[in-house]
Formats: C-alpha cells, structure tokens, sequence
C-alpha cells in the first residue's frame, strides 16, 4: 500500500484489499471520512454493532494504516476517538491482474463496496419520503451507454474524475444550506454476452 496523492491512499497489498472487503470496516472507514472524527461509541450508535466488533474492526483498519487516533478529540481519556487518515483509497486494476493472491483479494474488496453501493442507493430511495421536495428534484438516477473505443473510454472516465475532483474540492468543509451529496459513477466495457 501506498500514497498516490496527498490525501489518498492506494492499496497496493492483498492484505490491505481484504481488510476493506468486509462491510462493516468499509462502513466504519465511510462515516470517518463523511462525517470526521467519531468515538467509538458514536460509530456503535451509527451502526448499531456492538462496541467490541467496532473497536475490533478499527484495530484492522489501524493496522492497515485507513484509520488512526484522534486524542486530540478525546475529552476525559474514558473513550478513544478515531479519524479516518486519508480521504480516498484507490485501487489500480491493472497493477493486480496478473497475481491471482491480490487479483482475488480486490475482487473480493470491489464486491463489497459495489454491495455498499447498492445499500445505499436503496437507502437513498427510502429517504426520499423525508426531503423537501427540491431535494428530490435536484437528484438523479440515470445510466447510459455508448460504443466507444478505448482512447475514447479513457477519455470519459477522466472527465468524470474531473468532474468528482471540482465537486469534491468544493464541498469539503460543511456551509450553510449545504448538506451531504453522495455520487456514484462507474466507467466499464461490458460484456458482449
């Protein structure tokens, strides 16, 4: 594993790939990095597990180095804070594909998070029902496709990520009337069955 970019994190080992394949470690590691440093107790309250697994669970994160410490937020030393230690992890899957040890562990990794995906967009759905009306109007659900070559393929998936970056550098830090938006976005050949 290592640093691609200040902030980012890319997973490099088998290791590293496993400890984010399970849901509840890529949960805890979404809420550090949504909504900034939380006790353990706040994340038992966020996801309802036990206190034992979460601090289980933060302790194989620490070590693969997503989470560390955050003392600095702890008031009476009774309960330990954590923060995420970068805001993104990237996944190169092309650097794996040819070691079937990491091949089977990112696989393993992407299925849990495209299994998160689908959890929240369920959740999403759900939730509709308590916004203002706006809120909804303003939000999408679409897909799309095209026959592209591969240089335009390429082309598409770095204006998406040009497009996150922009929204992303501006909604960092909470503002008023801003609230959480969540995008999902995925660029793939699909299979000529």
């Amino acid at each position: 594993m290592d640093t691609n970019e200040p902030g980012s994190i890319g997973l490099r080992d088998a290791g590293s790939m496993r400890a984010l394949a399970h849901p509840l470690r890529l949960r805890i590691l979404g809420i550090l990095r949504m909504e900034g440093p939380h006790s353990v107790g706040m994340l038992v309250d966020a996801t309802g597990a036990a206190s034992g697994s979460i601090s289980y669970h933060l302790g194989t994160l620490a070590k693969h180095g997503f989470v560390v410490p955050a003392p600095e937020r702890e008031r009476d030393g009774r309960e330990r804070w954590w923060k995420s230690a970068h805001d993104m992890t990237t996944l190169r899957a092309e650097d794996y594909l040819g070691d079937p040890e990491r091949r089977e562990a990112a696989e393993a990794m992407r299925r849990t998070v495209l299994e998160s995906y689908h959890r929240e967009l369920l959740d999403a759905l759900d939730a509709e029902l308590s916004l203002e009306p706006e809120w909804v109007a303003a939000s999408d659900s679409s897909d799309g496709g095209a026959q592209l070559t591969l240089d335009e393929m390429r082309e598409l998936a770095a204006e998406l990520e040009a497009v996150r970056d922009k929204w992303w550098a501006l909604g960092r830090e909470p503002r008023d009337g801003a609230r959480p938006v969540r995008w999902i976005t995925h660029v793939f050949p699909r299979s000529e069955s």
